[in-house]
């Protein structure tokens, strides 16, 4: 605890000796500014700082949060930058609290913060502590200081909180392309798949923008092709009519089947032939383009008996 304690007085030292040759950038206290930006989509909560830009909370549907800095003209050299949450001004005595290094690229968003430390930066806030991030300039040799007022913060925070308690459950990322698997000569959907279409669905629905869908059914090579053929119909079906079910317009959607023509692995092992029992959704935004389907010649093979993918 002694030596905890004797690290935290030379880091608060260290400071007070930097302040003196070092360009701080921070909003005053009459000119400390938050603003919200909602959707079920995305939420963020941007502070302007004064000739550098600002910093942002910035919390994605099916994402973590995370916080970033956004610098009109990036004055920060690349490399490992300090990150400390300080007292400010008016809040003296309290001792500051050592967050470790980030990272500082040469971007205009130098730096980003993950998850554990950006929720670590709130708490500070909400307390009227500083964060702050001190970094090397890259034109001279004096340190670069990037710190955030609390004033003003705690207005809005209640609200991003109420942001965030909206957002989807995923983006568009990440159902953009969802994957059904199937188990061998079945083409029925499990509760996993539920989730996974379910997911689409709330996403479609919430999102204008998307207008098409591609439903795509696919087996593995164990069967005989006509068959697999026919079992990649019902594959893509299945997928298809539960949309449609879940409220999903039948003439957003364009439904596929290929046998085995098209594999996403090799069919060598028994786990890369799972991985090729399957039917994938896709999504684009934008106008609807109107594809003529793409007719294949039924193979003229019997249909006996047969193991089948």
């Amino acid at each position: 605890m002694l030596i905890r304690r004797f690290h935290v007085y030379l880091l608060s030292m260290l400071f007070v000796s930097i302040s003196v040759s070092a360009v701080t950038y921070h909003a005053p206290i009459g000119k400390s500014q938050w603003y919200l930006s909602s959707s079920i989509f995305e939420c963020s909560l941007t502070h302007t700082i004064p000739e550098f830009g600002s910093g942002v909370f910035f919390h994605e549907a099916g994402e973590p949060l995370k916080f970033y800095l956004q610098a009109k003209n990036n004055p920060l050299k690349e490399g490992r930058g300090a990150f400390v949450i300080e007292s400010p001004d008016w809040l003296p005595g309290k001792v500051p609290q050592d967050l470790g290094y980030v990272d500082v690229v040469k971007s205009d968003r130098p730096i980003t913060v993950t998850e554990r430390n950006a929720t670590a930066m709130i708490a500070s806030l909400m307390e009227g502590m500083a964060p702050t991030f001190t970094r090397k300039a890259w034109y001279s040799d004096d340190s670069v200081r990037v710190r955030l007022n609390s004033v003003n913060f705690r207005n809005h925070f209640e609200d991003y909180q109420a942001c965030v308690s909206t957002l989807l459950p995923v983006n568009f990322r990440q159902v953009e392309r969802s994957l059904v698997l199937f188990e061998v000569d079945k083409a029925i959907l499990t509760k996993e798949d539920f989730q996974v279409l379910d997911n689409v669905i709330i996403y479609i629905k919430a999102d204008k923008t998307v207008s098409s869908i591609y439903v795509d059914g696919h087996t593995d090579t164990s069967g005989r092709r006509i068959y697999n053929r026919r079992l990649s119909k019902e594959r893509a079906e299945t997928v298809t009519q539960y949309l449609i079910d879940n409220g999903i317009k039948n003439d957003m959607i364009t439904t596929r089947y290929h046998g085995e023509r098209y594999p996403a692995v090799s069919n060598s092992t028994k786990e890369s032939r799972a991985r090729n029992r399957r039917t994938t959704v896709r999504l684009e935004r934008g106008p609807r383009v109107l594809r003529k389907p793409k007719v294949e010649a039924e193979d003229s093979e019997s249909l006996g008996d047969m193991r089948n993918g």
